[in-house]
């Protein structure tokens, strides 16, 4: 089992950066790709955004329009992922999730079928 600890959520003004982290723990050898989900206020489950992910130790993908706005990145030192936000806007409001998978979780297709998802850490950005 993999167990995903998000931290890094805060309400902040537009125009705004923040960095949200996501450190893994347990049987993390097993992972071979960590990313990032988000839940807009009001929407579903089944309406998470898959953001941006990043293989173990290899190349990150972007959501299209998103690279440059999110920056992900790792420290396999730590078994933590990180997603930078920058220039926030009242649109990036909402619930942000970690997931890992044992495979290569295409997030950015918006796959919700993740081996491990934590329980996410909150933004929410108003002037």
């Amino acid at each position: 089992q993999v167990q995903l600890t998000e931290s890094g959520g805060t309400s902040l003004q537009p125009g705004g950066s923040l960095r949200l982290s996501c450190t893994a723990s347990g049987m993390t050898a097993s992972i071979r790709c960590m990313g990032w989900f988000r839940q807009a206020p009001g929407k579903e489950r089944e309406e998470r955004e898959g953001v941006a992910s990043i293989l173990k130790g290899g190349p990150a993908y972007y959501k299209k329009g998103m690279r440059g706005h999110f920056i992900i990145s790792q420290d396999n030192t730590k078994d933590t992922v990180y997603l930078e936000i920058t220039n926030v806007k009242p649109e990036d409001t909402g619930m942000y999730y970690c997931v890992a998978d044992r495979g290569r979780c295409k997030v950015i297709e918006g796959n919700l079928d993740q081996d491990y998802w934590g329980q996410g850490t909150q933004v929410t950005v108003s002037s």
